[in-house]
């Protein structure tokens, strides 16, 4: 397999690359909504494109510059958001054209879009098809019309269907259904009646997501103030959005739709690979707005190399700088244990000591053992997983390992 960079270090194994591609592009803003995506003049679109393609092209040269090994074997492809699919069917084919022109991608690669219900006009899904796309990810969000409204979304729960038929129809059947737990206006009627339709539609993944509440959505900015804008005072509690996501782990698990990681469920053979890139820390790439890439690093001592270009349209087109972070072995391990216990399945503590060293590992053994005691984790052998109270208290337990508390 070829290496664009000559330098070698800390060993990437052969890893084919994901890539991700941003595009930042709405039809309106979600209330709840804290990605660098808005909506945008369609004139703004063009050189957009023109941009990420350009970047696409000198990849080899950016991964150079952050020091890192760059792969051009390629098995995953990912365009998200915003809202890919509001671009004209010729820019989604010149990004496309732009990554198998200067990367291998393989012929079985996972290759996913994320589209807002509505935007499949039949001209955007038959270039989907002309691209060689096999993986949808529907930004649904609720199936109750009020709720969806509520918070900006233009579709209902019809247009859900129609588009999912449509791509059935057209021969994508690997579909995701994005949901919220504590959209206002959220019951738990409501919500068991969203599972429902969710299981009913056939869709082999599913990702459910709790409402964040934070400064950078507007939704969260008025949650915060204790306002009534947005919808704001028709939120549920916290106790009820834990029991909407306690809820859909058993519909879900209870229809074969099983938890493979905290806030995703799939039918067996669907879970992404492209995002068990992210929680395996195999290497990805990133074009556009606020698109995060993580290589191998060319140093003993450093494991790997994060980056990312401005998280702002405006900076982004006027050429801003690429911020950079090395990452440390110490950082890499602690990354390893709050990413890899994500998953369900937990992470394996000797391919850790394999990959590193059996000392390092052993030092968050204090960081295990706590966690096993609090019920926070469980021990199935070689693995460590997380437990279902642990799920719901994830943070605490990831805090637990980073590097600071580790050596302690």
């Amino acid at each position: 397999m070829e290496k664009v960079c000559g330098l070698r270090g800390w060993d990437n194994g052969g890893m084919p690359l994901g890539i991700y591609i941003s595009v930042p592009f709405c039809r309106s803003k979600c209330s709840y909504c804290n990605f660098a995506s808005d909506v945008f003049s369609r004139a703004v679109f063009e050189r957009y494109v023109d941009r990420v393609c350009a970047d696409i092209e000198n990849a080899p040269q950016i991964a150079a510059e952050m020091g890192g090994l760059m792969e051009r074997a390629v098995d995953s492809i990912y365009l998200g958001g915003g809202t890919p699919s509001v671009l004209e069917s010729g820019q989604l084919e010149r990004i496309f054209g732009a990554v198998r022109r200067h990367f291998d991608v393989s012929p079985e690669a996972e290759v996913t879009v994320e589209c807002a219900p509505g935007t499949l006009t039949p001209a955007v899904l038959e270039s989907l098809l002309r691209c060689g796309v096999n993986r949808v990810s529907l930004g649904v969000q609720s199936f109750v019309d009020q709720e969806a409204a509520a918070v900006g979304r233009l579709h209902k729960r019809s247009t859900v269907l129609e588009d999912i038929s449509r791509l059935r129809i057209a021969g994508i059947a690997n579909i995701n259904i994005d949901l919220i737990a504590g959209l206002p206006h959220q019951t738990t009627e409501s919500w068991e009646y969203c599972l429902a339709e969710t299981i009913t539609t056939g869709a082999p993944h599913v990702s459910v997501y709790m409402l964040e509440v934070d400064e950078d959505s507007r939704l969260g900015r008025e949650l915060l103030a204790g306002g009534a804008r947005y919808h704001a005072h028709f939120v549920p509690d916290e106790k009820a959005m834990t029991d909407f996501y306690l809820a859909a782990c058993e519909r879900l698990q209870s229809a074969e739709i099983a938890q493979y990681e905290i806030s995703n469920f799939a039918r067996e053979g669907f879970e992404s690979r492209h995002n068990l890139k992210y929680w395996t820390r195999q290497p990805y790439f990133g074009f556009g707005v606020d698109a995060h890439s993580m290589l191998f690093f060319v140093a003993p001592d450093i494991a790997a190399v994060r980056f990312a270009p401005a998280d702002s349209l405006e900076r982004y087109m006027s050429g801003a700088g690429i911020q950079r972070s090395p990452v440390s072995r110490r950082a890499a391990l602690e990354e390893s244990f709050f990413l890899g216990l994500r998953l369900t399945r937990g992470i394996s503590l000797r391919e850790l000591a394999a990959r590193f060293s059996k000392q390092e590992v052993e030092a968050a053994s204090a960081a295990v053992a706590e966690s096993v005691g609090d019920g926070l984790m469980e021990r199935r052998g070689d693995f460590v997983c997380l437990t279902a109270r642990g799920r719901l208290l994830s943070n605490e337990v990831f805090e637990r390992f980073m590097a600071d508390a580790i050596v302690r």
